[in-house]
């Protein structure tokens, strides 16, 4: 095979370019997926940056653990192209979405089923090269998942977009359920866990978002009440709209600004969990911890089982899907940057 395009960047804090490779053939259990779609992710602007922002002036760093030029994306759908001798059962030209958390597979973590959280981890999209081109590798067939009748140009974003949301609803456990939840950030992972929360639960979840546009999305789309986090009045606001304090708060968005404002409306026995990776940092009173019973969990991503659960409910129809606009491969960097400049709605995919 021959000809593989992609969009990488040579070095961080530089712009994506096209390249052209040949395209790799497959050994062992590996797995050669032609992709179809392939959902831009806000997660790849900090890889693509070189950190996050810890807040405080401090980064963590990137750089390095996977090989320059480097290709991003690891929300992926698309058609099973070849298989190295030892992948069994796989069927050229199935339809497929990429499990892209893949890990070691011997640590402790691997072990358990929490993949995702491997020490030495091989995502895709991550750590190796991924869905930003017109072929990617995976290492074994169990991380491809049948996704029909989901629409092609979203499947590939519940693997990241719609597992992460879900994951984080996961770990709200009864919280989630006990009362409306609230969503800080309606961007494409808090749209994914606003139309979960509508499918699985009687209250309607209340949003932070300093989009009029996303906030009448959701008003629109069944959210309790949706508040601007900029407005002096909102923590009242908010603490009238979840009858003093919510159960369940996810932040989307992962700011100082809003993990504290989350934090600070839950009620008694209230569970934070921050999910979104923009940075900052947050100051809270140790005391409140005790006295209120809260607690705050952090959520990356989630596990294969999880993925699996999902996607039964996506594939049964209980779910709404969220807005998606397609653009050809050769537009990833202007999708990275309309996503970095709050121009995105819902998710955008490209197509090679």
């Amino acid at each position: 095979m021959s000809g593989m395009k992609k969009q990488a960047f040579k070095d961080y804090g530089t712009p994506l370019c096209e390249m052209v490779s040949e395209t790799p053939a497959p050994q062992g259990t590996q797995v050669l997926v032609k992709v179809g779609h392939c959902g831009v992710c806000h997660s790849d602007l900090h890889l693509q940056e070189g950190f996050f922002d810890l807040g405080g002036g401090r980064k963590l760093e990137l750089a390095g653990g996977r090989e320059l030029p480097f290709t991003l994306g690891h929300e992926i759908e698309g058609e099973i192209a070849a298989a190295g001798p030892d992948a069994k059962e796989v069927k050229i030209g199935r339809r497929v979405v990429v499990f892209p958390w893949i890990g070691c597979g011997e640590c402790a973590l691997c072990r358990r089923g929490d993949e995702h959280l491997c020490v030495k981890p091989q995502q895709i999209g991550i750590q190796v090269d991924g869905g930003y081109a017109t072929h990617v590798m995976v290492p074994h067939p169990r991380y491809l998942l049948d996704f029909d009748p989901i629409p092609r140009e979203i499947a590939g974003s519940y693997m990241c977009s719609g597992l992460t949301a879900w994951s984080a609803i996961e770990k709200l456990g009864p919280a989630a359920l006990d009362g409306p939840v609230l969503i800080a950030g309606l961007g494409g992972v808090g749209m994914m866990g606003f139309s979960f929360l509508r499918a699985r639960s009687q209250h309607a979840p209340v949003v932070l978002d300093i989009d009029a546009k996303k906030r009448e999305y959701a008003l629109a789309n069944g959210a309790g009440a949706a508040f601007d986090p900029r407005e002096a009045a909102t923590r009242k606001a908010l603490m009238a709209a979840s009858n003093g304090g919510f159960f369940g708060a996810i932040d989307f968005v992962g700011s100082g600004e809003t993990a504290s404002l989350a934090y600070g409306t839950l009620a008694k026995g209230g569970k934070l969990v921050v999910i979104g990776l923009i940075g900052g940092e947050m100051k809270i009173s140790v005391p409140t911890f005790p006295l209120k019973g809260t607690s705050i969990l952090g959520s990356y991503v989630g596990t294969l089982k999880e993925a699996q659960a999902m996607l039964a409910l996506v594939k049964a129809g209980k779910v709404p899907s969220i807005p998606v606009s397609t653009r050809p491969l050769v537009e990833a960097q202007a999708a990275l940057d309309d996503l970095k400049a709050g121009k995105t709605v819902g998710r955008a995919v490209l197509v090679p």
